[in-house]
């Protein structure tokens, strides 16, 4: 037996990878694989492909691409719900009430397919497989990033984004039983071609700063203006909290996916040309949904060789009144 028959017949993987904005191009890779036939029956997904592949196969993908496609630079500062006092700079309340909305008390162990949620664990750095209980904390804890959303605790651990121990989950796919595995990097072409500069000159250092606000400034709500600008930058190439630190997590993630997917690879890649775009365009949802669909699209010719198309559609699991209990851990 050849070794594409081998595959042909086994389980089907697929791992979505981290990358915030980004990761709306989820959605035009899932439906352009759905549109072929192709339904992985395991679906494992770190930060924005956790939300991505829970909606997916929790059959609310559709609600996911009209939330995505709806949204404007208003609507998404409107759902930065700024919490200085907490543990995040972002409670994330507002997109944990939206979810809540649409899934209610669905449960993971509900769903007709093998789906993982992953994220890490506070102090210890353990990766956590997130697949029983509630769909919803499954993904809030796999999305929590660092020092922007608050952590989540699930049974006894406080967790936060899983892209800080596996960015692109193919291990995940393959240790439940995936023999070809389809991997969606967004962040390929994005860092992909980080190198060494070498020799560089030190000697015109400047601070990223910018100006104080003036009383006029905050007593006409200029206060919030102004935490706009430090959060995302603006008025020069100076660039905002929001920036320093996406780009510092967004590259160590780009450099953990080299080195796991070296060691690990999967069968095939789906990489979305994504390079002109940055981790907080969420506006930006018609684009990124459609180059997701087209990189989908380069990709198929080699998948189907290996994978069959499914006739039947899957499924899904709609029932949001299963009794809820907090998400376990599951390895």
């Amino acid at each position: 037996m050849s070794n594409g028959e081998t595959m042909a017949r086994g389980k089907i993987g697929l791992a979505l990878g981290g990358g915030l904005a980004r990761g709306w191009a989820h959605i035009g890779v899932l439906n352009a694989l759905e549109a072929a036939g192709i339904r992985p029956d395991i679906v494992a997904g770190t930060s924005i492909g956790a939300v991505a592949g829970g909606c997916y196969v929790g059959g609310k993908l559709h609600l996911l691409e009209e939330f995505a496609r709806s949204l404007t630079r208003r609507k998404v500062f409107g759902f930065l719900d700024f919490n200085l006092a907490g543990t995040g700079l972002i409670s994330g309340d507002r997109l944990n009430d939206l979810l809540g909305l649409h899934f209610g008390r669905q449960q993971m162990d509900m769903l007709d397919r093998k789906f993982v949620a992953v994220a890490t664990e506070i102090g210890t750095g353990h990766e956590v497989w997130l697949s029983h209980g509630s769909l919803v904390d499954a993904m809030r804890a796999s999305y929590a990033l660092p020092g922007i959303f608050k952590p989540v605790k699930l049974d006894g651990r406080w967790l936060f984004d899983g892209a800080i121990v596996n960015p692109v989950p193919v291990s995940v796919c393959r240790a439940l039983g995936a023999s070809v595995v389809i991997a969606v990097n967004l962040q390929h072409d994005v860092f992909g071609k980080g190198t060494v500069l070498a020799d560089t000159r030190a000697d015109r250092a400047s601070e990223a700063t910018l100006p104080p606000p003036n009383d006029a400034t905050v007593s006409k709500g200029g206060a919030l203006r102004l935490l706009h600008r430090q959060f995302f930058g603006g008025g020069s190439d100076t660039p905002g909290i929001s920036t320093v630190m996406m780009e510092a997590f967004n590259i160590t993630q780009d450099r953990i996916a080299r080195s796991r997917l070296a060691g690990d690879p999967p069968d095939f890649t789906i990489a979305p040309r994504l390079g002109g775009f940055s981790a907080f365009d969420f506006h930006r949802a018609d684009d990124l949904i459609a180059l997701g669909a087209a990189a989908t699209q380069r990709a198929l010719e080699d998948i189907r060789h290996s994978v069959p198309s499914r006739s039947e559609p899957a499924k899904l699991a709609t029932d949001p009144h299963a009794g809820i209990r907090s998400a376990e851990i599951d390895h």
